[in-house]
């Protein structure tokens, strides 16, 4: 397969895009995009493209700014970010247990809360306290030790707002790793952005009905928008990289594997010529290619002796462990199949579907011979790294059989520069 065959192969477009409906095609629009303002354009385009601005009349501009406004509401509605806001009922926020819970499981805590400030947990029972318990890993029988000098409380904070508080209570006598806590840090952060964007769109849906809104203010809420959507990017790419550290250090290697399969991953996909959208989904399915070892017993992970059956039918689905933790997190979705399938082998003779040659995806195979390589070249507790050309040599005997030839030649070239 040509490095041309591969990119028609994956032709979509970047998460951190806009659409050529938004554009229109026109540059105009992609400068209203960007948020630069009248000034810059008017001092940094062209003449005729500044007057074309100026031919805009104030309903024209009004009307544009709307149709920009909804397309980012759309995009950015609540359920392709978090799924767990804008609940209307008490027993919606039954969710927020099981999130407890799966905190629980990837930090090894004895437990965790969730609270919500108030004015976000609508639907809930109004109380005079300023945050409302929202989601529990305890049983309702359970009494909460808010009194605990151990508790660990995490805020969800963005900029002024603070939506709500992540407490924890480590096991006792054991302290969080600072991968742990920062991953707790950047959830609570995650929420916190991710209801200010809920409030923000619910706000600006309201003022658009407003046949007397000026250009003005669509303009402001615009910037503010756009601006929640570039902070909300950076946190959900940062709780990529925090949560792929922290199954890193809950493995006996600590050598940042996550990291080296994701890195490299994405400099196959700068050869091939992939888009933008695919290179981050490639780049983060790679980060998170084993977020199923998060969710398993420390102990367990790094057992020596002969493993119990019930220890290889844990070992066995955590693959579907890790698929089930991802589902919950809309905004990775489109990330799950090519963890899913990323074990599957060129021959056919793979998990978890048997799939073979193109029928396996494309950021499957990629993140497949990244994680191969990466692995040969890093120290294991029964071998020390193996060098480069060994390392390559290695997975070219396997071309055909386990990895994709085509991929095969592509490392190759790679390491060969």
């Amino acid at each position: 397969m040509t490095k041309e065959n591969f990119d028609k192969q994956e032709n979509s477009v970047s998460v951190f895009s806009r659409s050529p409906e938004f554009l229109d095609g026109d540059p105009l629009e992609e400068i209203f995009a960007l948020n630069l303002g009248d000034f810059l354009t008017e001092h940094l385009i062209s003449a005729d493209l500044a007057q074309k601005i100026k031919k805009h009349d104030v309903q024209d501009k009004a009307e544009s700014l709307k149709k920009q406004l909804r397309e980012l509401i759309s995009i950015y509605s609540i359920n392709n970010t978090l799924s767990v806001l804008g609940f209307n009922n008490k027993e919606d926020y039954i969710v927020y247990n099981s999130i407890a819970k799966t905190i629980v499981q990837m930090i090894e805590a004895k437990a965790c809360h969730i609270f919500l400030a108030n004015k976000y947990a609508v639907g809930m029972e109004v109380t005079d306290l300023e945050m409302v318990l929202v989601g529990s890993s305890f049983s309702a029988e359970e009494e909460i030790d808010c009194d605990n000098p151990s508790l660990l409380h995490i805020p969800m904070r963005y900029g002024s707002e603070n939506a709500g508080m992540i407490m924890v209570e480590p096991k006792e006598g054991k302290t969080l790793s600072n991968e742990f806590l920062k991953l707790i840090q950047v959830t609570a952060r995650l929420f916190a952005i991710s209801m200010m964007l809920l409030k923000l769109t619910d706000e600006i849906s309201k003022i658009m009905e407003d046949e007397f809104v000026t250009s003005a203010e669509l303009q402001h809420y615009r910037a503010e928008l756009t601006a929640v959507i570039g902070d909300l990017g950076e946190e959900q790419q940062n709780f990529v990289e925090m949560l792929a550290r922290a199954v890193d250090a809950k493995s006996e290697y600590h050598n940042n594997h996550s990291q080296h399969v994701a890195d490299l991953s994405k400099i196959i996909c700068d050869y091939l010529g992939l888009n933008e959208k695919t290179k981050d989904l490639i780049y983060y399915a790679g980060l998170l290619q084993n977020i199923g070892k998060i969710t398993i017993p420390e102990e367990l992970f790094n057992k020596k002796e002969k493993l119990s059956k019930e220890d290889w039918e844990i070992l066995q689905n955590h693959p579907n462990i890790g698929v089930s933790l991802l589902m919950s997190i809309n905004f990775l979705a489109e990330v799950i199949p090519y963890i899913h399938y990323h074990k599957e082998r060129w021959d056919g003779h793979g998990e978890p579907e048997g799939l073979k040659a193109y029928s396996i995806p494309l950021g499957s195979r990629i993140i497949a011979i990244a994680d191969a390589y990466c692995a040969l070249r890093e120290d294991r507790p029964y071998r020390k790294a193996i060098d480069e050309q060994k390392s390559l040599d290695i997975i070219k005997t396997e071309s055909g059989i386990k990895w994709d030839p085509e991929l095969v030649k592509t490392l190759e070239i790679i390491l060969n520069k």
